[in-house]
């Protein structure tokens, strides 16, 4: 047990070492992390006692399973309050989205004009998709040209990012880093505690290459995410096309590549995790 316990703790600092360093760069606090963790473990413990049949747990059972005090308990007396847009159902990412399908088909529609004849590509017609007819053409165009992700001139618009990578705006990178690293740490803690089948999450790892491999390295999965993202872009699209209001389920593919100028190089080669 008390190995166990050790091996939880440090995989949790591992976990929380590149979160901490975030916070403290856009001035995170301990108060402000304390409160975090206080809040996170109460409303994971409240989840623990509801999947056991508990429609609302005590503040003595909320105790023992998280540690914390009656009084710290007490008071947390709302809900978490989430100051991040959902990312997942952003108009502009899913028009953005769908131009690039329709670039890969036909490399001419990197430019566009905002509106045309009704059998015509345009901006209009493929923000009209994006968001199912919710949310004006104008009001996505503005919000991509924001981001800095398209360019506007004379009645056309033209692509000037190759991925929704909202570079110009903290709270959207934000928001995407915590729904990406939240899915994928989803995934590898399901694995470990067995709560359903194995989900994917591999990766390969190697030592002692110079600096400039690495990049070539990272321009090569580049290349092959550009790839599939196209592809699973089109299969999402068409099986949510298909579910119409009836399906349930959520899904997140990603692919990440991180490298460094280690500070004490100990030989090369590779794993498969």
């Amino acid at each position: 047990m008390d190995n166990r316990l050790a091996w939880a703790q440090a995989a949790c600092a591992r976990v929380m070492r590149p979160l901490v360093r975030l916070g403290l760069a856009l001035g995170l606090k301990h108060r402000h992390l304390e409160e975090l963790m206080r809040d996170l473990l109460l409303d994971e413990a409240r989840r623990v006692w509801r999947t056991q049949g508990v429609s609302e747990p005590n503040i003595s059972q909320l105790s023992v399973t998280t540690g914390l005090n009656r009084k710290a308990i007490t008071a947390k007396v709302r809900e978490t309050a989430d100051a991040l847009p959902s990312m997942d159902v952003s108009a502009a990412a899913k028009t953005f989205t769908m131009w690039l399908q329709v670039l890969a088909d036909d490399p001419a529609s990197r430019r566009l004009p905002i509106t045309g004849e009704a059998q015509a590509q345009s901006f209009e017609k493929l923000a009209r998709q994006g968001s199912r007819g919710n949310v004006h053409h104008r009001a996505i165009l503005d919000e991509l040209v924001r981001l800095n992700m398209v360019s506007e001139d004379g009645g056309y618009v033209e692509l000037k990012a190759d991925g929704f990578v909202p570079a110009q705006d903290l709270q959207s990178m934000l928001a995407f880093m915590g729904d990406n690293s939240r899915d994928h740490l989803l995934a590898a803690v399901s694995n470990i505690l067995g709560e359903r089948s194995p989900m994917l999450e591999r990766s390969v790892y190697a030592n002692g290459l110079s600096l400039q491999d690495c990049e070539n390295i990272h321009e090569l999965v580049r290349r092959r995410w550009n790839a599939l993202h196209l592809e699973l872009t089109r299969e999402m699209t068409r099986v949510v096309d298909g579910a119409g209001d009836a399906g349930s389920g959520r899904i997140r593919v990603g692919i990440y590549t991180y490298y460094e100028d280690a500070e004490k190089p100990s030989g090369s080669g590779g794993s498969e995790s």
